[in-house]
């Protein structure tokens, strides 16, 4: 109650540093991924309004990438993936805000074994959504695990989509790009984990909140106030994980508590804390930390 007390009345104090006039309307798309929780979690708190910050909910990478491009949102959170493609074509587009990193939170899942998708050449049908962060998994997996890229049958899906497949409807040998919550459908229907970026894949995978410095500027006090209420969800997930579940449970996707709770060992929170070496791989990624809120 008391930190509650504390978080309005600095929304207060800010409303009351800018102007007699509500700030600008302030549009950031976010994906389901269980690391932006936090942002579900604020809005669902009514913390954004006084902000003027509206969330957008899109369920795929890509449909959050297309939505950022078209305009319709002033910033997005994604990877390093995302970025390297949009910086290409408006070089001001810069990182501001750190959430978490996978750590075993994007994977791979398969109807097979390892060893039978090795010791094959039959064609294995990839599901995954092409222009995201899940074509460098897979990309990564096939040349640590030697397997020749003739043999996959690209098929590009959206996450909402890919959840619903069913293991005893597949004809021949699958892998699936996916990552938490949508995996837990996944695994019900008996797809096994043959890869993540917590076991076999050698890859940094980095969520973070990008705009341009132009809206960074436009923006920059309430992305300011966004990361403090940010810090403060978290720290909230931490004291009272049941109340923040139930408070997102509308975007889990019939995730239960228990599978919540095992899925946050599948990222590790760096809103307020990167190590020197994480630092340094981050900065290898091309993800520049200059403007770092």
């Amino acid at each position: 109650m008391y930190r509650s007390l504390l978080l309005l009345f600095g929304l207060v104090l800010f409303l009351a540093s800018c102007s007699s006039n509500q700030p600008p309307r302030l549009k950031i798309s976010a994906t389901t991924w269980i690391g932006y929780s936090p942002l579900f979690y604020a809005k669902e708190k009514g913390w954004l309004e006084p902000l003027n910050i509206k969330l957008l909910n899109v369920s795929s990478l890509s449909e959050n990438m297309y939505l950022y491009e078209a305009g319709n949102a002033d910033a997005y959170v994604g990877t390093q993936y995302e970025y390297s493609l949009i910086v290409k074509k408006d070089s001001s587009l810069m990182p501001i805000m750190l959430f978490d990193r996978s750590f075993g939170g994007d994977m791979i899942l398969s109807n097979s074994t390892l060893d039978t998708l090795q010791n094959s050449s039959a064609p294995i049908d990839a599901h995954l959504e092409l222009d995201s962060i899940n074509s460098t998994l897979l990309n990564d997996f096939l040349k640590t695990n030697k397997i020749d890229k003739k043999r996959i049958n690209y098929i590009n899906m959206d996450q909402a989509e890919i959840s619903s497949l069913k293991k005893k409807k597949m004809s021949r040998d699958a892998l699936i790009v996916t990552y938490i919550p949508y995996d837990v459908q996944l695994k019900k229907s008996g797809f096994v984990e043959i890869a993540s970026t917590k076991t076999s894949l050698d890859l940094v995978v980095i969520d973070a909140l990008f705009t341009t410095e132009k809206k960074f500027n436009e923006h920059k006090e309430q992305f300011v106030a966004l990361k403090k209420l940010v810090d403060d969800a978290v720290i909230a997930l931490s004291e009272n994980p049941e109340e923040f579940y139930e408070t997102i449970k509308p975007y889990l996707l019939e995730v239960s508590y228990e599978e919540f709770i095992e899925s946050l060992n599948d990222i590790i929170w760096i809103n307020n804390d990167v190590s020197p070496e994480l630092m340094k791989r981050i900065q290898k990624a091309d993800l520049p930390t200059r403007n770092l809120i």
